[in-house]
């Protein structure tokens, strides 16, 4: 593949495993992330591709970087919109701050990076946006009001963008995984990890370089046909 990537929050986690996977597959990619200054350099020295550093809940933001990578490495034609945080809590103990940020953050950074791509997508007739749901955006989890809500809206977003945009050449998907080795889930208590395992049909979390492997396949010519599919990729935890 030849193009420009962007893959948010690109830089940790599933996020690095997919810009590696996008590099691996000739993009030149832009990594986006917020904080880790740390994990940006590291990823700018192992890969020799570009972090940036922006808020992606910010429209203005996304508008100006956009078009500055734009500027520095050419027409974004991939989008991950991948980008996402946690701040659990029951809804009536939930402090209304938490559900803003985690729909800013999760949600409205979906519609802020689509919105900067989707019209040179449009203008050069191809384009391909890939939105990592989850799991618990399928079937909703107890504590996760704001993350539930958030990771369904990508989705609901992925069909109506799609229909939007197939007559231009862009495709439109979500993925959705379930638990995944990550830092995350390693900083979760032992008996919690066995817990969530014993849950998975499969017997065991997923790897990051699984979903990334997804994500390679929708961003590739070879998914041309594939617009506004949701896919699980959860061990068989839950099915739809």
């Amino acid at each position: 593949m030849n193009g420009v990537a962007i893959v948010t929050g690109g830089t940790r986690g599933i996020g690095l495993d997919i810009s590696k996977a996008l590099i691996a597959d000739g993009l030149k990619v832009a990594a986006v992330y917020h904080g880790n200054e740390d994990a940006a350099q590291k990823f700018r020295d192992e890969t020799g591709h570009h972090a940036f550093k922006f808020d992606v809940s910010d429209y203005e933001a996304c508008e100006k970087w956009v078009e500055q990578i734009e500027k520095d490495l050419g027409p974004v034609s991939v989008l991950v919109n991948n980008a996402g945080i946690t701040k659990d809590g029951a809804l009536h103990k939930m402090p209304v701050e938490n559900w803003h940020a985690v729909i800013e953050t999760n949600l409205t950074s979906c519609f802020n990076m689509s919105k900067a791509v989707v019209g040179g997508m449009r203008e050069r007739g191809y384009g391909r946006i890939i939105n990592i749901s989850s799991i618990n955006g399928q079937k909703g989890q107890f504590g996760q009001t704001n993350y539930s809500a958030a990771k369904a809206g990508m989705i609901g977003f992925t069909k109506a963008l799609a229909l939007e945009s197939a007559a231009k050449g862009i495709t439109v998907n979500a993925i959705c995984p379930g638990y995944i080795e990550t830092d995350m889930t390693a900083a979760m208590r032992q008996e919690v990890l066995d817990s969530i395992i014993r849950s998975i049909p499969a017997a065991r979390m997923g790897k990051p370089d699984e979903i990334a492997a997804i994500v390679s396949f929708l961003a590739s010519d070879k998914a041309g046909f594939m617009n506004g599919s949701t896919i699980s990729a959860n061990g068989g935890q839950y099915m739809s």
